[in-house]
């Protein structure tokens, strides 16, 4: 069980909350969490349950536990938006992607009917525009512009 975190909003922070709610642009993810820190804020002499500020934000008593404890920790930024994730980063960036769509355009290899998505990865590295790369991370690149049938490639070119 979680303990309960107490909040307690500066005028300036409640401020800076109510204009993200009114201007409407900010994501969604965003818009809730400042709901639960309006919600669960005791300055103004409310004092709200987890439960009942996680009905009226229509998400989960957790959620309200964890933003709510993040503004205690960190500070107002820091429970509206998420750090970072750390991963790879991609391989194929815009410049390779149309290298890539290039090489797919055009005839495929000697005896070869299609380019498959094991010509294309094994092409982008024999051109040195990668060190390695799977078929897998191919097909996601080529996705939109594709259509991959049983390990062929049917590319539309324009």
């Amino acid at each position: 069980m979680s303990q309960h975190v107490s909040i307690h909003l500066s005028d300036k922070d409640r401020h800076h909350l109510d204009s993200l709610l009114k201007k409407g642009n900010a994501p969604a993810r965003v818009q809730t969490r400042a709901r639960i820190l309006l919600l669960a804020d005791r300055s103004q002499g409310h004092q709200r349950t987890g439960q009942q500020i996680a009905e009226a934000a229509l998400c989960c008593r957790l959620t309200v536990s964890q933003i709510c404890r993040r503004f205690a920790q960190e500070g107002v930024e820091s429970a509206l938006y998420e750090k970072p994730r750390p991963g790879q980063t991609p391989k194929i960036t815009g410049e390779i992607e149309a290298q890539l769509v290039m090489v797919a355009c055009s005839s495929p290899p000697q005896g070869h009917k299609h380019w498959t998505l094991k010509l294309l990865a094994d092409k982008l590295v024999e051109m040195e525009l990668v060190d390695s790369i799977s078929e897998v991370a191919v097909y996601k690149r080529l996705k939109k512009r594709t259509q991959a049938v049983e390990g062929q490639v049917l590319v539309h070119c324009r």
